[in-house]
């Protein structure tokens, strides 16, 4: 097996070569493909962040759109013009000091990030003291108060006008860094002892508690993280789309990262990856099933809506043949390759071995002929 060093050195390696292809593709690709993989990136941070969550520590929560919601709203109102709050909030005055305040793409997006954070913090404290189906209705909960907050409050949220405008923001480099970051943290933050006690709590509670690992602490403060990281996401989404109002973030995206994450497998960070990347994927490259097709003399009117029901169709597949989905548990390792690679040399040498055998083999009845002669 390789070393830790060896690993870490090879994991360098592995992002100074994204980041090649983050700087070729910003310059060759164009601005709609460019745009699938910022989706792709901001999938990947609401997958890893909510997998956190559900995954790891066992937490079923359904709130994620709400926190998304919060860290998107926030950074956004940060950034924009002041000129154009002006201009948005036409209905009713954005309350002081928002109107006043402009301030830089980072330190908006982690401010966006710690509102979800605290968000999460006050909905974490009383509501993770509930269980299964009861925790998951909670947090459904507080995802729609989220939603109907932003549709009444239009002096902060401009109601269900939402808020244009937004500078675009989010590029390769952002989406994709903050990408690689949320990757690295929860990963790191998994394997230490503090993800341990959250896979204990996860396995069985009680016998969790009775080895003297602290349920509530360990909790929320998970929620709280999983919270900042959907709010990082958030942040990068409204940059990206550049206009956003409280349908974006309905229940519905909350639907979309948990199908990205039973797909790729709960409890997997990798699984995670490949189930937000494969959805980002299909969603752009299944959008011929929602418009009219002709087969032969056949006419199929557009069905709006269908590449949902293939997504579940295509969860359901995946739950009845890999119940834990297609990684499980299991991480990617740079064990494989080097594995991989031990079993290819092994054949090689093996190879040799059996030719000098065939050649003995034939060469045998020919000494015996002569002998006899």
């Amino acid at each position: 097996m390789l070393s830790k060093r060896t690993k870490s050195i090879l994991n360098l390696i592995a992002i100074v070569v994204l980041f090649l292809l983050l700087w070729w593709a910003d310059v060759k690709l164009d601005p709609f493909s460019k745009r699938i993989l910022n989706v792709m990136a901001i999938y990947v941070i609401w997958a890893v962040s909510l997998n956190f969550i559900n995954g790891t520590t066992g937490i079923f929560s359904l709130g994620h759109n709400g926190f998304a919601a919060v860290g998107a709203y926030a950074a956004a109102l940060l950034t924009m013009p002041i000129y154009q709050k002006q201009m948005i909030f036409f209905l009713k005055p954005l309350i002081y000091p928002l109107n006043s305040i402009q301030i830089g793409f980072l330190p908006a997006t982690l401010i966006g990030g710690a509102a979800a954070a605290l968000f999460g913090l006050l909905v974490g404290a009383p509501v993770l003291r509930l269980k299964g189906d009861y925790l998951a209705i909670a947090t459904l909960g507080f995802s729609q108060i989220i939603f109907v907050l932003a549709n009444n409050f239009p002096s902060i949220t401009n109601g269900a006008l939402g808020l244009k405008g937004i500078p675009p923001y989010t590029n390769l480099f952002w989406s994709w860094g903050w990408a690689v970051f949320t990757i690295v943290f929860i990963g790191r933050l998994t394997a230490s002892s503090y993800g341990r006690a959250l896979k204990a709590i996860r396995e069985d509670e009680v016998a969790a508690e009775a080895m003297g690992i602290r349920l509530s602490t360990n909790k929320i403060l998970a929620f709280i993280i999983g919270a900042f990281f959907a709010g990082i996401g958030g942040s990068l989404y409204a940059h990206l789309l550049t206009a956003i109002d409280p349908k974006a973030f309905s229940f519905f995206l909350t639907f979309n990262i948990l199908i990205m994450i039973v797909i790729g497998g709960l409890g997997s960070i990798t699984g995670s990856i490949i189930g937000a990347i494969s959805f980002a994927f299909l969603s752009e490259w299944l959008r011929f099933v929602e418009a009219p097709m002709k087969i032969g003399p056949l006419t199929i009117p557009g069905i709006p809506g269908m590449r949902m029901v293939i997504f579940s169709i295509l969860m359901l597949v995946v739950m009845l043949f890999y119940r834990r989905g297609i990684m499980g548990r299991n991480e990617f390792s740079w064990d494989w390759f080097y594995i991989l690679y031990k079993k290819l040399t092994i054949r090689r040498k093996k190879q040799p071995a059996k030719r000098l055998e065939e050649k003995q083999v034939n060469v045998e009845p020919k000494e015996v002929k002569a002998e006899d002669e």
